[in-house]
């Protein structure tokens, strides 16, 4: 018997404070290194993006893969990469928590759609 899962999360984490480090010109290179550590572990990513103080990622987790290990898992490496090829100087690290939002598959291509347009003029109005 195998696993068969159709679990589709929306994961949103941001930056320590939510200071505004993300800047525009890097984010590709940032958004392909997680997308890799997602391939690694056997998920399915379907969109990344992100704003200067935050991103968010729609994926399917592996079963085998826990969720706040994959999260961590992300952080950690990617908080690596940041530094290690100063993609954002100023940057402090990501948040202590996340957010984590299961949708089912009929939601998909909404959530798609919208993940792929986030921009920052939607999100300048957050209060934190």
């Amino acid at each position: 018997m195998s696993t068969y899962t159709q679990i589709l999360y929306q994961i949103v984490f941001g930056t320590k404070r939510h200071h505004k480090k993300l800047m525009a010109n890097h984010r590709d290179d940032l958004y392909r290194y997680m997308a890799g550590i997602l391939k690694n572990k056997k998920c399915h990513l379907h969109r990344i993006n992100g704003v200067e103080d935050h991103l968010h990622i729609v994926a399917h987790v592996h079963p085998t893969v826990a969720l706040a290990d994959l999260i961590k898992d992300i952080k950690l490496a990617s908080s690596d990469l940041i530094k290690t090829n100063r993609l954002f100087p100023q940057f402090g690290g990501w948040q202590d928590g996340y957010g984590a939002f299961a949708y089912s598959v009929e939601a998909k291509d909404r959530l798609i759609e919208y993940v792929k347009n986030i921009t920052e003029s939607k999100h300048s109005d957050k209060k934190y």
